[in-house]
C-alpha cells in the first residue's frame, strides 16, 4: 500500500488536499484529508469522502463514444475517428458560417487552472462564440466589484481578530465545512456567532443568535440594520471615504417599514446592529442571497453595512464573499469576451442559442452539465439538440451527454494534473495523478493538443501538463514559490494581504467605496403561486455529481402549514414552466413561503428542479435567478 498526495478540484471553496491510499494493483482504496493542510485539517466532506464510488462507477466513460444519428445510442469509437470527425466539422463550420457558428462552453465542473487552455485553443481557432456571466457567483462578484473595485477577502484566519462573525445566508455545514472547526474554536473563546437564513439550517445550533427573515428579505433587513446603526452613531463620516452617501441616506429614509418587510423582530435588528457597531465584525456572505433577481443589490446592501459600521479595512472586519483563486497565477493573455465575435448569457443559454443568427452549428461542452444545471433545462436541451454537432468532455453520463453526438472521456480528480487556487482561502495547491487513468481516458490537454494538430494549430498547446503548470507559475517563482513546493503541500499566496482595503483605499475609479443608492423592487407573493421554489446544495452531492444513487420522486421540504397533504405523500410542484412530482417532507424549520428541492437533480433521474425555473439574469454579473421562482404544491 502506498499513499499519494493530490488536491480536490471540485467546485467548492475549500480545495482540500487529499491523501490517497493506493493498493499494489494501482487502485485507490481510501481517501482522507491531509492533516498537514491548514484548511483541510485531516478531514473531508461527505461528498469527497464517497468519491471512490464515483471513481469506480460502472457507468463511467472509458473510451470515446459516437452517436451515429440523432436519437441513436452511443457507440464506442477510436480517438482518431472521434478527433477527425470533430476537426472536419469545426473547419467546415468556420469556412461556411464563420467562427461565430461555433460555441465553446466551459463551466466549473473542475476548478483546475489548466482547464483555461481550452479557451486558448478555441480563441486561436476563431475566436468563437463564448458564454458570459456566471450562474453561481456572478451577482455577488459584480456587487463587490461595483462597491470596492475588487471581490476578495481578508485572510480566513483573520476571523481570530473578530468580536462577532455574521453568517449571512452561509450554510457552512454544507457549503464550507472546513470553516466549521475555526468557527467552533472562535465560539469557545468568546466570539459571538450570528446566523441569518430563511431556512433554519444546522448552523442554528452553532450560532449564538439565529435570524430567519422572509425569503428575499435580505435587502430590507440590511436597511433596517443600517437605520439602527445611524441611531447608534457612526464611527466615521461615510462621506470621507464613500461616494453616494447623501443618495444612500435618501434611499434609506424613503420608507420606515424596512424591518416589517424583512419579516424580523426589533430585537433581531438590534442584535445585528450592536454586533456591527461594537466590532470588529466580519460578515461571511453566502452565495444563495445573490441568486435572486436583485441578488447584486442584496450583497451591495450588506457591503454598505460593513462600511457604515467601520468594519472595512480593519483586522477582524470585512465582507467575505469570494477569494481571487486565479490571481496568483500567470494569465494566458486571452482576449476573452472582447475578442469573441459574440457571447451568450450562461443563464439564458438555451434561449440565446435558439435565437442565434448565424445559428450555432457546433458546440463544445467541457467541465459542465448545462442541461441539468442551467435554468429552463428543457429549453437548453432543445437548443443543444438542434446543434449539428455537440461534443461533450466528461467522465460519467449526464443529461448533456445523453444528447451529445460525441463524448470524450477525461480524467477524474484522482487522475488529473493541474494547478488550484481556492475561493474560500488564499492557499495555492497542485494536483498530480494519484492513480492512472483507465481504458482510453485522456487528460484534457492531450485531447486539445490532438485536436490542434488536426486544425493546423499544432504549436498552440505544446507542452506537458507539468510544463504548462510551470509556465503559469512564473510570477510565483519570482516570489519564491516553486511547483515543487506546491506538490509537497499548500502554500499561501505571497500576493494576498491579511486585511483588505487598509487605510480605506479602494481600487475604484475614484479611489472611494461606491455605496448602493437605489433600492430594488421588493418581491411580492403571487396569489396563484404563493411559494418560492429554491434548490439548495446538499451535503451528499456536488451540483449534478451525485454521491449517492437517486431514485423515486425528489423530496420537497415545506412548512406543514404550506403543504397540501401529509408528510410523505406525493404531490405536484408546479411553476409556470411545468410540473414535477415530488414527495412532501414537512419541516417547520423552513419558512412558510419556501419549498426546497435538492440542487443538482437530473432529467434522467426525474428530479431536475431547473426545468421548473425561468431563465432570468440577476441585476449584476450575469448570475441566475435560481431562488425565487413562484411555485405551488397541489395534490397528486
Amino acid at each position: 500500500m502506498t499513499t499519494r498526495l493530490t488536491t480536490c478540484s471540485r467546485d467548492c471553496p475549500d480545495t482540500c488536499s487529499l491523501v490517497v491510499e493506493v493498493d499494489s494493483a494501482g487502485r485507490a482504496v481510501k481517501l482522507r484529508g491531509s492533516a498537514q493542510d491548514p484548511v483541510t485539517q485531516g478531514f473531508l466532506c461527505e461528498r469527497t469522502s464517497r468519491f471512490l464510488d464515483r471513481q469506480y462507477a460502472p457507468d463511467r466513460f472509458l473510451q470515446p463514444m459516437w452517436r451515429p444519428s440523432k436519437g441513436a445510442e452511443l457507440e464506442p469509437v477510436s480517438w482518431d475517428f472521434a478527433l477527425q470527425r470533430i476537426a472536419e466539422k469545426l473547419l467546415q463550420c468556420r469556412a461556411e458560417s464563420g467562427p461565430a457558428s461555433i460555441l465553446h462552453y466551459r463551466s466549473g465542473g473542475s476548478l483546475g487552472l489548466l482547464k483555461q487552455l481550452s479557451d486558448l485553443l478555441f480563441e486561436k481557432f476563431g475566436p468563437v462564440t463564448v458564454k458570459r456571466g456566471d450562474i453561481c457567483s456572478g451577482a455577488g462578484e459584480g456587487a463587490q466589484e461595483a462597491d470596492f473595485g475588487l471581490c476578495d477577502s481578508h485572510d480566513h484566519l483573520d476571523l481570530q481578530n473578530s468580536r462577532s462573525v455574521i453568517l449571512w445566508g452561509k450554510n457552512v455545514h454544507t457549503s464550507a465545512p472546513h470553516l466549521l472547526p475555526l468557527l467552533v474554536a472562535l465560539k469557545q473563546k468568546g466570539t459571538r456567532l450570528i446566523g441569518i437564513d430563511p431556512v433554519r439550517t444546522r448552523q442554528a445550533s452553532l450560532v449564538d443568535h439565529f435570524v430567519q427573515p422572509r425569503p428575499g428579505g435580505d435587502f430590507a433587513l440590511a436597511m433596517a440594520v443600517a437605520g439602527r446603526l445611524l441611531q447608534l452613531g457612526l464611527p466615521r463620516d461615510p462621506a470621507s471615504f464613500c461616494d453616494f452617501w447623501p443618495e444612500f441616506q435618501e434611499m434609506l429614509y424613503a420608507r420606515q417599514d424596512w424591518r416589517e418587510l424583512a419579516g424580523v423582530a426589533e430585537a433581531e435588528v438590534e442584535v445585528l446592529a450592536q454586533a456591527l457597531h461594537q466590532g470588529p465584525a466580519n460578515i461571511q456572505v453566502g452565495w444563495g442571497m445573490a441568486r435572486r433577481q436583485f441578488g447584486g443589490a442584496n450583497v451591495r446592501a450588506v457591503d454598505a453595512l460593513a462600511a457604515l459600521s467601520g468594519n472595512l479595512g480593519r483586522p477582524g472586519g470585512g465582507v467575505s464573499y469570494y477569494y481571487q483563486r486565479r490571481a496568483a497565477f500567470d494569465s494566458l493573455g486571452l482576449g476573452g469576451l472582447e475578442a469573441a465575435p459574440r457571447s451568450f448569457s450562461e443563464t439564458c443559454l438555451g434561449q440565446e442559442i435558439l435565437q442565434a443568427d448565424p445559428p450555432v452549428r457546433f458546440a463544445w461542452i467541457t467541465a459542465g452539465n448545462p442541461v441539468s444545471m442551467l435554468p429552463e433545462s428543457q429549453t437548453v436541451r432543445k437548443a443543444l439538440l438542434g446543434v449539428e454537432m455537440l461534443v461533450v468532455v466528461e467522465t460519467h453520463p449526464t443529461d448533456t451527454t445523453d444528447i451529445a453526438d460525441l463524448v470524450l472521456p477525461t480524467c477524474t480528480l484522482l487522475e488529473d494534473e493541474d494547478l488550484l487556487g481556492a475561493y474560500g482561502n488564499h492557499y495555492l495547491r497542485s494536483s498530480q495523478p494519484a492513480v492512472e487513468a483507465p481504458g482510453e481516458v485522456r487528460h484534457e490537454l492531450w485531447i486539445w493538443q490532438q485536436l490542434a494538430l488536426r486544425l493546423g494549430l499544432g504549436e498552440c498547446l505544446e507542452g506537458t501538463p507539468r510544463q504548462w503548470k510551470e509556465r503559469m507559475m512564473t510570477r510565483l517563482g519570482q516570489a519564491g514559490v516553486s511547483l515543487e513546493d506546491l506538490e509537497k503541500g499548500p502554500v499561501r499566496s505571497p500576493f494576498a494581504g491579511q486585511v483588505l482595503f487598509e487605510g480605506l483605499r479602494f481600487p475604484t475609479p475614484s479611489g472611494r467605496m461606491q455605496l448602493i443608492h437605489q433600492a430594488p423592487p421588493l418581491p411580492e407573493p403571487e396569489a396563484d403561486y404563493p411559494l418560492q421554489l429554491a434548490a439548495f446544495s446538499t451535503p451528499k452531492a456536488q451540483a449534478s455529481q451525485w454521491a449517492v444513487p437517486v431514485s423515486g420522486p425528489p423530496e420537497a421540504r415545506v412548512h406543514p402549514d404550506s403543504a397540501p397533504g401529509p408528510d410523505g405523500q406525493e404531490a405536484y410542484l408546479e411553476t409556470r414552466r411545468g410540473r414535477l412530482k415530488v414527495r412532501l417532507r414537512h419541516d417547520d424549520q423552513v419558512h412558510p413561503m419556501l419549498v426546497l428541492l435538492p440542487k443538482g437533480g437530473m432529467l434522467r433521474q426525474g428530479g431536475c428542479a431547473n426545468e421548473l425555473i425561468q431563465a432570468r439574469e440577476t441585476d449584476l454579473g450575469g448570475g441566475a435567478n435560481y431562488y425565487e421562482e413562484p411555485a405551488r404544491l397541489v395534490p397528486a
